[in-house]
């Protein structure tokens, strides 16, 4: 047996062992006992989303369609998110993205429910693309191992279609339609045939505009999709709602 095919035997015993294995809450640190990636206290004080608007899935403190989405609908069938974007929630995201690759389990624990009572119909999973300069910066794309992950606890096929050829500027500071515009041409579909006719579910870690989703959904209709819905641990709410909060939000 080579070097290689030795490191990866160990690699994967060691990604079956952490994701079968858990001592410590992901979030506080406290002792658990049954394996739970987060403590009871912790999933409890998660920001979970129970109101939402029924098109792109955010919080709304009433009944029915949200402002943004009835000023510019996701061009997105439908889209749904665990939690806000703050808090625990979006401390775990933030560590998820700088490094901490073992959290896929708990996000992934916490959105396979959702998949299954909002998506069971979809019959495959996809993710967002990093261009290649990107991933190797990172060192993994965190939507991809998301979608994998999500994969082998449904048994929901996964799709690997699509590539980011072009980096786009940061789009933490921009608007959606600025975001929308960064976006063009950046997608490419490289297999065509596995899309025409499915249901497919974008996966990803947070959805702030949806316009990176948007933009990959509208790709997959192009090509003959039946349906594109986006899945994601935590959504950005409705800026319209706390503007004095965006900063803070725009800084997680």
């Amino acid at each position: 047996m080579g070097i290689r095919e030795l490191f990866l035997r160990i690699s994967g015993r060691i990604a079956r062992y952490d994701a079968s294995h858990n001592f410590t809450c992901d979030l506080c640190r406290r002792e658990v006992f049954e394996n739970e990636r987060l403590c009871n206290v912790c999933r409890d004080e998660l920001p979970k989303i129970e109101l939402f608007c029924p098109f792109c899935g955010r919080r709304v403190r009433e009944a029915g369609v949200c402002l943004e989405c009835k000023k510019q609908p996701l061009r997105i069938d439908k889209a749904r998110s665990v939690s806000c974007h703050e808090g625990g929630a979006a401390a775990l995201v933030l560590r998820f993205k700088r490094g901490e690759k073992y959290l896929v389990y708990t996000l992934a624990e916490e959105l396979t429910p959702l998949l299954e009572r909002e998506f069971a119909d979809c019959d495959a999973l996809t993710f967002v693309p990093m261009t290649k300069r990107a991933e190797r910066a990172r060192g993994y794309n965190q939507s991809r191992l998301l979608a994998e992950e999500l994969s082998r606890r449904t048994g929901k096929a996964l799709l690997d279609v699509a590539e980011k050829r072009k980096e786009t500027k940061a789009q933490k500071t921009l608007g959606r339609a600025a975001r929308e515009e960064n976006l063009k041409g950046a997608f490419h579909l490289v297999h065509r045939k596995e899309v025409r006719g499915r249901r497919i579910l974008i996966v990803d870690d947070t959805m702030t505009t949806g316009a990176t989703a948007g933009e990959l959904a509208a790709l997959f209709s192009r090509a003959g999709a039946d349906r594109v819905g986006l899945l994601t641990f935590t959504s950005v709410e409705d800026r319209t709602l706390h503007p004095k909060s965006n900063h803070t939000r725009r800084n997680l």
